[in-house]
């Protein structure tokens, strides 16, 4: 191998290893949930997040249980100067805008007053609550919140009964402007949002599917039977996706997430049994996406579709896959596919390349496995 040769393949063995701790989570999006409450002269917004890990200055979810016992050993003015940071924090991170113009809301911790019929707690627990006028101008609605916090699923309320619009929005990214008066999002507003949450999913969030798709890489040495196989991916996770969302079939997570790893193994083991493509991978290809499908289907229930436009989110979301998939290749394209025609590129790039992808696949069954 030439020097370019070698710093090519070590590029991508670097890539994939760095790969392995984060594919054993892939797949397990984190939505930060959020409801706004749109009322004639008034607004709020509930942003739902582990509240005391953050005030313990750890990562939510992450709160040790040691750590715990020591906010709630803490003396009062600790305590005070710990939630006035947490305060400044949750202030800075979140934004509310009305035709545009940044509000400022009061922020307050329900769950420390007693409101909503809870007890009085001595930590601020996992509501924030962002409150304030509506000018009588006032028009549109839309909010913010920091990418610390993840993709953001937002639920947005007219009136204490009135109807309830979702919203699914990547890290940091400011939500539509939203009518006061509870119209729909436009389709075209709706048909970007959920595209681009389908080309997140694949990059940079969906680390399973990426594995996958290079699992189809590795073996392909031509461009049209790789293209087929990742049609047959795509038309089969579109229907199951579909089929999913309109409870036609249904399967429990705790059966599609392993058996989506199992695929990636599968796959992977595959390229070190075999040195060519054989006539039944597009059909064991197909029914592997399948299982997707179930996986991004779950995806969306999490984060929730719009009241309107259901079937354009659909369609946009897997348009937005797609070009995620197409993305993985190109990149696997420019980093080693050049290599392809040399006599080694079996042995020095799609052995060890698989090698790795099986390790993440089986690694990341075991633990979801383990944890359902």
């Amino acid at each position: 191998m030439d020097a370019a040769a070698k710093a090519a393949v070590l590029a991508a063995t670097l890539l994939l290893t760095l790969m392995l701790p984060a594919a054993a989570r892939a797949h397990a999006w984190t939505f930060t949930g959020a409801t706004a409450t749109l009322e004639a002269d008034t607004y709020q917004v509930d942003l739902v997040l582990d509240l005391n890990a953050l005030m313990a200055g750890a990562a939510p979810g992450h709160l040790e249980e040691e750590a715990f016992t020591a906010l709630l050993a803490l003396t009062e003015e600790e305590r005070q100067r710990l939630l006035a940071g947490l305060h400044r924090m949750l202030s800075r991170s979140v934004r509310v805008f009305l035709d545009g113009e940044m509000a400022e809301p009061e922020l307050t911790f329900p769950e420390m007053e007693g409101e909503d019929g809870r007890p009085p707690s001595p930590l601020p627990g996992f509501t924030a609550r962002f409150t304030g006028p509506i000018p009588e101008a006032a028009s549109t609605f839309a909010l913010r919140a920091s990418a610390r916090f993840g993709p953001l699923a937002l639920a947005v309320r007219h009136g204490a009964g009135g109807p309830l619009e979702r919203f699914a929005l990547a890290p940091g990214e400011d939500s539509p402007p939203i009518p006061l008066d509870g119209g729909p999002a436009g389709t075209w507003a709706v048909a970007w949002r959920y595209l681009k949450l389908g080309f997140i999913h694949i990059l940079p969030a969906g680390l399973d599917h990426i594995l996958f798709v290079l699992g189809l890489f590795f073996l392909s040495t031509r461009l049209r039977p790789l293209l087929a196989q990742v049609t047959a991916f795509t038309v089969a996770h579109t229907a199951t996706l579909a089929l999913s969302i309109f409870d036609v079939v249904s399967l429990p997570s705790s059966v599609v997430e392993p058996l989506i790893a199992l695929s990636i193994v599968y796959v992977a083991v595959e390229n070190l049994v075999t040195s060519e493509l054989k006539p039944w991978r597009p059909v064991v290809v197909f029914g592997f996406g399948l299982l997707h499908g179930l996986g991004f289907a779950g995806v969306l229930r999490e984060l929730g579709l719009p009241r309107g436009g259901l079937v354009t989110a659909l369609l946009s979301f897997n348009v937005g896959v797609e070009l995620g998939q197409l993305a993985v290749i190109a990149l696997a394209f420019a980093a080693v596919g050049w290599l392809r025609p040399r006599a080694w590129y079996r042995r020095a790039v799609t052995v060890p390349a698989s090698l790795l992808i099986a390790a993440a696949g089986l690694a990341w069954a075991v633990e979801r496995t383990m944890m359902r």
